[in-house]
């Protein structure tokens, strides 16, 4: 296993993922953990889109740091880890950056349609600055 260097962990966060958000929980409980959607360009911030009323984004809010980790589920194995902290929250999310996120996953058509359907939902978005990295590929080892 070796880690990536700079220009590859900026590209595999950036290429297409759903990555697994984590961020602390209250009452004792674990952090809390969720699949979700984001996005990414190399050398800037991360961006998150969720409902503003869910328990993910009161715990974002609350925390002010997650961490997002993205991988390749098949061989070989590959992830990063980028723990962060919020320095923009937005609410509401622009109509722009939620057909942006939705059209990243989706498609053109899909992704426009996807955001139509949730018209009417409160949305808010959080801007992460990668403070730190964690990656490995097992790519040389396969």
């Amino acid at each position: 296993m070796t880690a990536f260097n700079e220009p590859d962990r900026q590209e595999f966060l950036a290429a297409l993922h759903v990555g697994v958000l984590s961020v602390a929980a209250d009452d004792g409980r674990p952090p809390a953990s969720v699949p979700i959607w984001y996005d990414y360009v190399p050398g800037q911030n991360i961006r998150v889109n969720t409902g503003a009323s869910s328990r993910k984004a009161k715990l974002i809010k609350q925390a002010g740091v997650v961490t997002l980790v993205v991988q390749r589920e098949e061989p070989p194995y590959q992830y990063v880890v980028v723990e962060g902290t919020v320095v923009q929250t937005t609410q509401p999310t622009p109509l722009e950056v939620r057909e942006e996120i939705a059209i990243r996953y989706l498609g053109d058509e899909g992704g426009r349609a996807f955001v139509q359907a949730l018209a009417g939902q409160e949305s808010v978005l959080f801007t992460v600055r990668p403070d730190r990295w964690i990656t490995a590929d097992f790519s040389g080892e396969v």
